[in-house]
């Protein structure tokens, strides 16, 4: 998991008290991306995009906030960052109320999720969900 310390709220925001914290996907700090970097070819938007470590540093400052359900969904967004786009708009496709026509249909996505992606938090909350949308009969297609 993540080998640097907790953070608090006092780190927030990070790009301004903890910028030697945020890196990109190519692990390009933030002060190495520059417009002279991009026009030199240096730096790209790879060297932009979120990853794991910064969205679970989030989920830290959020908890030592009392932000529970906010640090929570920054770790499934940690999940989420390597699940291809594909699979995350079959996932979202299944959790619009009447899609899914079972439990089976969310269980088997949380499997997917777990084996192929590591997704373990993602894969519980379609679980849950799966539970929820049965007691709700949200199985039923509506419109």
């Amino acid at each position: 998991m993540n080998d640097e310390p907790k953070l608090s709220i006092e780190d927030y925001p990070l790009a301004e008290k903890r910028p030697e914290l945020v890196r990109g996907r190519r692990g390009k700090g933030i002060s190495e991306i520059t417009l002279d970097a991009v026009m030199a070819g240096e730096a790209s938007m790879a060297d932009l995009t979120i990853t794991p470590e910064m969205l679970r540093s989030q989920a830290d400052i959020a908890r030592a906030a009392g932000r529970s359900r906010l640090a929570e969904n920054f770790e499934r967004a940690a999940e989420m960052v390597d699940v291809p786009q594909q699979v995350i708009m079959q996932v979202y496709e299944l959790l619009r109320p009447g899609r899914a026509k079972s439990a089976a249909d969310l269980t088997a996505m949380a499997q997917t999720l777990r084996a192929d992606y590591k997704a373990e938090r993602l894969a519980r909350f379609l679980e849950e969900a799966a539970a929820v949308y049965e007691k709700r009969g949200l199985y039923t297609f509506r419109y």
